[in-house]
C-alpha cells in the first residue's frame, strides 16, 4: 500500500510506446489503437512488462504511465482516454490508479483484464513498532484497502502472467498457441526467481528492513521477512524527532542496518533517518517504472538486483 501523499500529477500528453524487453519509451511511438496487431493499453510498467512478454511480435502495447513517472499520481488526458477507447484490450491493477480505474470503467474495450482479480490480495500492515501510522487530509482509499503491490512476488507475478495469457488466447485467438507458449516461458523464469530469492534469504542475520514505501509486504511474506513502513510522512518532509527514535530503537533491537527509499521519489526521508539513527541507505526498486536510474533495464534484472540489495542489509550468509 502506498504511504505517500497522492500529489494530482500533470495530464500526460501522449500515451507512451514500450519497446520489447526494456520497455523503455521510445520515439515515434504509435497510437494505441487501429494497429495491424493485437492493440494492448496497459496501466504501468509491470502490466506492459507481462503484455510484451506473453504478447511478443502480434502485440502492440502502449503504457498510459511514462517511465519516470510516479504511477500512484497518474492523471489520464483526454487524447489517453481517446485511444483507450480504440485500443483492442487494456491490462491494469485495479485500486492503484484511480484515474485508469474511472477511463477503463467508462471505456467501451471489449476485452479487460484487471490483475487484482488473477491472484489473491492481501491487507498489510504498515505500522512501525506498532503505532498507527499519522495519514494526512489526502489519504488515499488504498491506504486502508488491499495492498496491490502483487508484482514484486514472483509466486503472483506467475499467478497474474498465467490469468492474462488465457486472457489474450480468448481475445486474440489465431495466435493462442504463441500466446500459452510465451505464457510458460514466462512462468518459468518467474519460478526460477522464486527459487532465487527463496535460497538467497534463507539464511541470513536480521530477517526486518525499512522502506520509505510500503510496497514489500507480499515479498517479504513469501520469504519470512517483515518490512517496517515509514508511515504518514511526505516524500519531501523530515520525519519526527519522536519517530527517529522509534526507528532507531526498533533497529537495534532486530539488527537492522539499513533504510531503503525507491528511485521515483526523492531520497531525503530515507537519509534523514539513516544519518540520525546511524545506518546505512540503499535502493530497494518497487519497479513501478524503468528509467535510468533502475538498476536493470527490466523486470527481471531489478528484481536481482533488489536481491542483492535485501542480502546485504539483512546480512546473508
Amino acid at each position: 500500500m502506498n504511504v505517500r501523499r497522492l500529489i494530482p500529477g500533470t495530464a500526460l500528453a501522449a500515451v507512451t510506446a514500450l519497446g520489447l524487453g526494456t520497455l523503455t519509451a521510445c520515439s515515434g511511438a504509435s497510437a494505441a489503437g487501429n494497429t495491424d496487431k493485437f492493440d494492448v493499453v496497459a496501466s504501468f510498467y509491470p502490466m506492459a512488462f507481462l503484455a510484451q512478454q506473453i504478447g511478443g511480435d502480434h502485440v502492440n502495447v502502449t503504457s498510459l504511465t511514462e517511465p519516470g513517472q510516479e504511477p500512484h499520481d497518474l492523471e489520464i488526458s483526454a487524447k489517453q482516454t481517446a485511444q483507450l477507447q480504440e485500443s483492442d484490450a487494456v491490462l491494469y491493477l485495479k485500486n492503484l490508479q484511480p484515474s485508469v480505474d474511472d477511463a477503463v470503467a467508462q471505456s467501451e474495450v471489449k476485452t479487460k483484464i484487471d490483475a487484482s482479480t488473477l491472484t489473491s490480495l492481501e491487507k498489510h500492515g504498515n505500522e512501525v513498532g506498532g503505532h498507527a501510522a499519522e495519514h494526512d487530509d489526502h489519504e488515499d482509499e488504498e491506504l486502508s484497502g488491499l495492498d496491490p503491490h502483487i508484482w514484486l512476488d514472483p509466486v503472483r507475478y506467475a499467478q497474474v502472467a498465467e490469468g492474462v495469457g488465457k486472457a489474450f488466447e480468448k481475445a486474440d485467438p489465431d495466435h493462442a498457441a504463441d500466446y500459452k507458449a510465451n505464457t510458460a516461458t514466462l512462468v518459468k523464469k518467474l519460478d526460477d526467481l522464486n527459487t532465487e530469492f527463496k535460497t538467497g534469504l534463507a539464511d541470513t542475520k536480521t530477517k526486518v528492513f525499512i522502506t520509505t514505501h510500503a510496497a514489500f509486504g507480499y515479498l517479504a511474506e513469501r520469504y519470512g521477512l517483515t518490512e517496517e513502513a515509514i508511515n504518514g510522512l511526505d516524500p519531501e518532509s523530515e520525519p519526527s524527532a519522536a519517530r527517529v527514535k522509534e526507528l532507531e530503537k526498533m533497529a537495534k533491537a532486530d539488527g537492522v542496518t539499513t533504510v531503503f527509499y525507491e528511485t521515483l521519489v526523492s531520497d531525503k526521508t530515507a537519509k534523514t533517518i539513516a544519518s540520525d539513527a546511524g545506518l546505512k541507505t540503499d535502493v530497494l526498486d518497487p519497479i513501478e517504472g524503468i528509467t535510468d536510474k533502475s538498476r536493470g533495464n527490466n523486470y527481471f534484472s531489478v528484481q536481482r538486483a533488489n536481491l542483492k540489495a535485501l542480502q546485504t542489509a539483512l546480512g546473508a550468509k
